[in-house]
């Protein structure tokens, strides 16, 4: 008789993981449908669009790939991969400086102390402030009259020469989206048990080793994601390097490369190919990102039931 129970049981637990699979479906299937239309068809035109050719007074004609063989090895080639390199640079050393600033953040606004509230505060201005608004002051700032020529003592030509300029965008794009990583690492490190900082202080654990042993494997998820977020916001850096520095001196991007052949030198058609070709190497990167540290984050928490 316990053989037929059992089938029965199985029956009913796959019946009830179908029925939650329809109901999980049916409810993001509206979020599905206007993503489709709001990301997908833009995308799908614009590869479409690629496929076609430039023309001053003419209807475009099909061209196959041959926008795309003048963005690697064609007259866009040097600005192309020129633009690629600056876009992974600013987005390395940016994010690199934001989570070591930010995690500094997080830790200092998650402690107990008087004025706490006003100093969470003050950290999260910068990243409520547009980012033409911080472009335009932080060019102000790099002026040669400048604040940071005065506080240094000299006189600089921040965007005068490249890795100045390079400089210059970095300090900017750092001092306004730092707070961003502190605010979602300070999520991270509130869901965090005092018990354990107690539990290793007893055991005699010094501030160093209870960071690297219970702060840092715990806070990591919230880590990963605002890292993953802000690597998808640097990776299509525009404004801030627009107005600062117009592009000059080597500081194009891949987003200030496809705007100036779209809409620049109207060449809908080599514009359209360079921004199919931004959104595949941001989609390779955050899948790759996800796929390695996110898994591993995953296989953390639940490694016992894989």
């Amino acid at each position: 008789m316990s053989i037929p129970l059992v089938g029965k049981v199985k029956k009913n637990k796959s019946g009830l993981a179908r029925a939650e699979a329809r109901t999980a479906y049916t409810l993001v299937a509206p979020t599905l449908i206007v993503l489709l239309a709001v990301i997908g068809y833009p995308v799908v035109r614009a590869i479409i669009r690629s496929l076609y050719s430039d023309p001053v007074a003419t209807d475009p004609e099909f061209i196959g790939l041959e926008n795309y063989q003048n963005v690697f090895t064609g007259d866009l080639s040097e600005s192309f991969w020129q633009a690629t390199g600056n876009t992974l640079f600013f987005s390395a050393t940016t994010v690199i400086l934001e989570v070591i600033i930010g995690l500094i953040m997080a830790m200092v606004m998650n402690q107990a102390f008087k004025g706490r509230a006003v100093v969470r505060a003050a950290i999260l201005v910068p990243w409520a402030i547009p980012t033409a608004v911080v472009a335009v002051m932080w060019r102000w700032v790099f002026n040669v009259d400048g604040i940071a020529n005065h506080l240094i003592g000299k006189e600089i030509l921040w965007t005068g020469a490249e890795w100045p300029a390079k400089a210059a965008i970095i300090m900017a794009d750092v001092w306004k989206t730092a707070p961003f990583i502190a605010l979602l690492t300070l999520a991270g490190l509130q869901a965090i048990s005092s018990e354990l900082y107690e539990a290793a202080k007893v055991d005699g654990a010094g501030p160093i080793r209870r960071f690297f042993s219970i702060t840092l494997p715990l806070v990591r998820p919230a880590l990963v994601v605002a890292v993953l977020f802000r690597l998808l916001d640097a990776l299509r850096m525009y404004d801030l390097p627009q107005i600062l520095t117009h592009g000059s001196n080597n500081t194009n991007t891949l987003s200030m490369l496809v705007v100036r052949q779209s809409i620049g030198a109207l060449k809908a058609g080599q514009g359209s190919a360079l921004s199919t070709v931004t959104f595949i190497i941001i989609f390779v990167i955050a899948f790759l990102y996800i796929r390695i540290l996110g898994a591993n984050v995953m296989a953390g928490h639940d490694g016992k039931d894989s």
